[in-house]
């Protein structure tokens, strides 16, 4: 009697693809920067003859079918938050429908907000830099929103939105006269004065009551709202001339007053949104090395898979390892949530064997 032994199927198609070898490619690509066509060239070093059409074929039908399910679960579970933080940056797709090659198209990063809570980053591509993105992949979610200034976010609703104060020193730093950081007379420096106080008080608070946000928010009421008080009092007072960087800063912060200050009602809400710049800047890193997504579905794998990749780091786990581990144990659709929990980078069972991925 001959016993036959079960198989698992192939990971893509009838191809010789295996968890280890898609894992690697995704790997190099999107934590290492490493284009296809340099990757073919590698493969070939070793004797194997994998184009970077095989190698791309991969990538989006992996993503699309054993990824997809863990990103969308991810996507539930931020919904289902009350801290949200937001930011997005340009890509080029060559091949969207009825759009020229050159046309910049959009990545955003969506990622929950400082809450004590599990970190979750999404990416997620769009043609345009339309608001009804936002709103569309927001859709269900009511919180708080930490955002830079851009203007797209406005429409979503039940949303209170919090404005990054990085940003708003910015303005004021770019309006410094090359060389006069230090004359205290220049309204320009006056402005950044005012908010690298703020940065002080918020990161003295940091320092000594980490993760103690009852704490956080009365402190920022009794230290930081007389700052934003005599801020907004000296702003008012100034009258710079028209088109100068000054007038622009001093614009761009008026018309943010109502958002700069949201973040004094929880403690929990963040004072800048640099948690996602870093969490995008891999993105905008990677991009300078393979430069474009050939077609919207490589964008959308693009952004399936640098998910997977920056939710490994968020929870410290070794990130071929993760890309492996889901590969292997092949998430679907069918999967209930508490399944799929148990795939998630935070689970109990990922972070005790964390060390030996």
């Amino acid at each position: 009697m001959i016993v036959k032994s079960q198989v698992q199927k192939a990971l893509v198609g009838k191809g010789p693809a295996t968890a280890s070898a898609v894992a690697w490619t995704m790997y190099q690509k999107y934590a290492n920067g490493l284009p296809l066509y340099r990757q073919e060239k590698d493969w070939k070093q070793y004797g194997a003859q994998i184009s970077r059409t095989t190698l791309a074929n991969w990538i989006i039908y992996c993503s699309r079918n054993y990824f997809q399910p863990m990103y969308d679960y991810f996507h539930r579970e931020l919904l289902g938050r009350s801290f949200a933080m937001a930011d997005e940056t340009r890509v080029q797709v060559l091949k969207e429908e009825e759009r020229r090659a050159q046309t910049q198209s959009f990545m955003w990063l969506f990622r929950s907000g400082e809450d004590g809570l599990p970190a979750i980053i999404l990416y997620g591509y769009s043609p345009t830099r339309s608001g009804s993105h936002a709103k569309e992949f927001l859709e269900g979610y009511h919180g708080y929103l930490e955002t830079d200034g851009y203007q797209g976010y406005n429409s979503l609703p039940d949303i209170k939105r919090c404005s990054c104060w990085a940003h708003i020193r910015r303005y004021f730093i770019d309006a410094v006269p090359k060389g006069k950081q230090y004359d205290y007379s220049l309204p320009a420096v006056q402005g950044v004065q005012y908010c690298n106080r703020l940065f002080a008080i918020e990161d003295s608070i940091h320092k000594k009551y980490p993760g103690d946000y009852e704490k956080r928010k009365q402190l920022r009421l009794e230290k930081e709202k007389p700052v934003l008080e005599a801020f907004w009092s000296w702003l008012e007072q100034q009258k710079p001339v028209r088109n100068t960087r000054m007038d622009k800063a001093v614009n761009y912060v008026l018309n943010r007053r109502e958002t700069a200050h949201t973040y004094l009602e929880d403690g929990r809400c963040s004072f800048t949104n640099n948690l996602s710049e870093n969490a995008i800047r891999p993105f905008a890193v990677g991009r300078k090395n393979w430069l474009f997504s050939d077609s919207v579905e490589g964008a959308n794998a693009s952004a399936v898979v640098y998910t997977m990749v920056e939710m490994a780091k968020a929870h410290d786990l070794n990130i071929y390892g993760y890309l492996k581990f889901l590969l292997e144990h092949r998430p679907t659709k069918e999967m209930r949530d508490d399944q799929l929990a148990e795939l998630a980078p935070w689970s109990e069972k990922l972070q005790s064997i964390k060390n030996r991925m």
